[in-house]
């Protein structure tokens, strides 16, 4: 009866301790994927709104036009986010199925 019982102790322990590990790994992992997706993003997101301009990013007026320009894309992108949230808001999504022609 003992021994089992400090085997149930000993196994209730090693699973604690490997939880504990794993969600500090996890805590980690989550991490590592937002920066990877934010890398991402802001590589598309610049490669998108950089498409049809040319920028020295060399020179101050540069830089500063290159920040201007992503800056004003990425408002007009959630803005544009935001009237296609708030359009689809307005819809009518009841389950009735109609006819166009009644």
């Amino acid at each position: 009866m003992e021994l089992g019982f400090t085997f149930m102790i000993l196994a209730v322990l090693i699973i604690a301790i490997w939880v504990i590990f794993e969600l500090r790994r996890l805590k980690h992992k989550v991490f590592a994927i937002f920066l990877i997706a934010l890398v991402l993003f802001f590589y598309a997101s610049t490669s998108i709104a950089f498409r049809e301009q040319t920028i020295n990013f060399k020179s101050q007026e540069g830089i500063t036009s290159a920040s201007k320009i992503y800056f004003a894309w990425l408002g007009s992108a959630f803005s544009n986010v935001k009237l296609i949230t708030t359009n689809a808001i307005k819809m009518e999504w009841s389950t009735q199925n109609s006819s166009v022609g009644e």
